[in-house]
C-alpha cells in the first residue's frame, strides 16, 4: 500500500489541477452586489452549502453529505463543455453528451475507486431518480432563481425570459422539495408584480 500512495496522491493532485478551470466558466446569474456573473465553481460551492443548510426541506429524508458531494461534482464536466443557458433547451440537449465526456476525462485522472464514485454520483444526479438526486436537482434550479430574483431580474430581463418559461424550467424543484417550490412560486409571482419578470 505504501508503494502505491505516491502514485495515488499524484493522480489526486492532477485531478485537482484539472478541475481548477471551472472557475473560468461563467454563467448567466449575477454575483449579488457586483457587476459580474458567477462562475460554475462559485455555483457549485453555493449549492453545496444549500445542500447542508436546506436538507430538512427535502420531500424525503436525504443524506446531506451525499447531496453536498453531488453538488460539488455535478458541473465538473463544464471544464470541457462550458455552460449553457438553462432556458435554451436545444443547447442543453446537445450539451449533455459534451458534459458526460468531460466527466469521463476527469474521472480517468483519479484513482479507480474515486473515479468510479465520481461517475456514479454524476449519473445519479443526471438520472434524478434517488431522493438525493431529486433534492440536488431542486437546489440546482433554486440557486440561480434566488440570484436572478434578488438582482431585480438580471438574466430574465437581459434575455427576455417570461414567467411561463421560469415556471416551466423550475417546476422540477417540486420533485425534490415542495416547500422550496412553494417559495420559488412566490418569488416568480413577486418578480412579475415588481416588473422584473414579464408575464
Amino acid at each position: 500500500m505504501a508503494d502505491r500512495a505516491p502514485e495515488r496522491l499524484d493522480q489526486q493532485l492532477d485531478f485537482i489541477l484539472a478541475t481548477e478551470p471551472l472557475r473560468t466558466v461563467f454563467r448567466r446569474s449575477p454575483v449579488l452586489g457586483t457587476d459580474r456573473k458567477e462562475n460554475s465553481a462559485e455555483h457549485s460551492w453555493h449549492v453545496g452549502l444549500m445542500a447542508w443548510l436546506l436538507a430538512e426541506h427535502a420531500n424525503e429524508p436525504v443524506d446531506a453529505s451525499k447531496v453536498m458531494l453531488m453538488m460539488l461534482l455535478h458541473d465538473l464536466g463544464e471544464v470541457d463543455a462550458g455552460d449553457v443557458f438553462v432556458y435554451d433547451q436545444a443547447a442543453r440537449d446537445a450539451h449533455h453528451e459534451q458534459e458526460r465526456a468531460g466527466i469521463e476525462r476527469l474521472a480517468a485522472l483519479l484513482p479507480d475507486d474515486q473515479g468510479d464514485k465520481m461517475r456514479a454520483l454524476w449519473e445519479e444526479f443526471e438520472d434524478g431518480e434517488t431522493p438525493e438526486a431529486r433534492f440536488a436537482r431542486s437546489l440546482d434550479r433554486l440557486q440561480p432563481m434566488l440570484l436572478n430574483y434578488h438582482s431585480g431580474g438580471g438574466p430574465w430581463q437581459e434575455h427576455d425570459i417570461r414567467e411561463h418559461q421560469v415556471t416551466a424550467v423550475n417546476s422540477a424543484i417540486a420533485k425534490g422539495s415542495e416547500t422550496l417550490w412553494a417559495r420559488a412560486k412566490r418569488m416568480i409571482a413577486d418578480a412579475v408584480d415588481k416588473g422584473f419578470l414579464k408575464p
